[in-house]
């Protein structure tokens, strides 16, 4: 059954939206607005960033047959076997993202502690029963940056916009964010002082809970006593903290050899 409404609803992913040609699928979720337009033969595909101000919650959508202004880029896509069916699936940044606690963390010799970290996704549009990828859309425009030693050891990375907490509750839930657990063990003999980490975001796949929200695998660092490496092993399930949860979206990339990984000290913590 077709929709004609103009009503805005909450937007779900991961769900079955039927379009009939001429109709346009809005979109406002976060700092981004996206439409998304069916006709005979091709797909179009709009979007902008909003300017900001606060924090949106939100997500909303509706089914109509309003456009854009005339200034907004169209990106255009040859239909195929579609039935004028559109999915929107989250994805993970392409890129490690660096992450800071809210404030500067000393982690005790010995002692462990989780952070609970919210990272914006990128949004993938898919058609059709084969879900089709047309494109896939930054829900927040992305910042480089580079965490490594010096300017020739070390990653180009994401900087995340949001912070790590101690707390989960603290931790703001919107649509358009995953939250992953980061347990980190300092096994070392003395004090580490965390001001920054780099998260694995291509490794990790998404899962929603029962109330919508959106978790990834855990993810454990620990600090070794001599200083010049770190381990990072990723979980193969939430926690518990999550609720019930369904797998959504796979990690962008899989690890080749197991779950752990070793990489240099200065390329996990700046």
């Amino acid at each position: 059954m077709s929709e004609h409404t103009e009503s805005p609803r909450d937007g779900v992913w991961a769900h079955s939206y039927q379009l009939v040609s001429g109709q346009t699928q809005q979109h406002q979720l976060g700092h981004t607005q996206l439409w998304v337009t069916l006709l005979d033969l091709e797909w179009q595909v709009r979007e902008q960033t909003t300017a900001k101000g606060g924090d949106p919650e939100s997500w909303h959508e509706s089914i109509g047959h309003t456009l854009p202004s005339a200034d907004v880029n169209v990106q255009r896509f040859v239909r195929s076997k579609d039935n004028g069916v559109v999915h929107f699936y989250p994805a993970m940044a392409k890129l490690p993202t660096v992450i800071r606690p809210f404030q500067p963390l000393t982690i005790p010799a010995g002692a462990r502690c989780i952070l609970y970290v919210g990272t914006t996704l990128w949004m993938k549009v898919c058609v059709g029963q084969a879900l089709t990828e047309l494109t896939e859309i930054p829900l927040a425009p992305p910042s480089l940056t580079w965490l490594g030693r010096n300017t020739r050891e070390g990653e180009l990375c994401y900087a995340s916009s949001t912070y790590g907490r101690l707390a989960l509750e603290a931790v703001p839930k919107r649509p358009w964010r995953a939250v992953t657990p980061v347990t980190i063990i300092n096994e070392r003999e003395k004090p580490l002082l965390l001001e920054r980490f780099s998260l694995p975001t291509p490794f990790l796949g998404i899962y929603r809970n029962e109330r919508g929200q959106l978790w990834t695998s855990g993810v454990t660092v620990k600090c070794e006593t001599d200083m010049s490496s770190a381990s990072l092993h990723i979980d193969h399930a939430v926690i518990a903290e999550a609720g019930l949860c369904e797998a959504i979206a796979p990690p962008r990339e899989k690890l080749a050899r197991g779950r752990r990984l070793v990489r240099a000290f200065d390329h996990i913590f700046g």
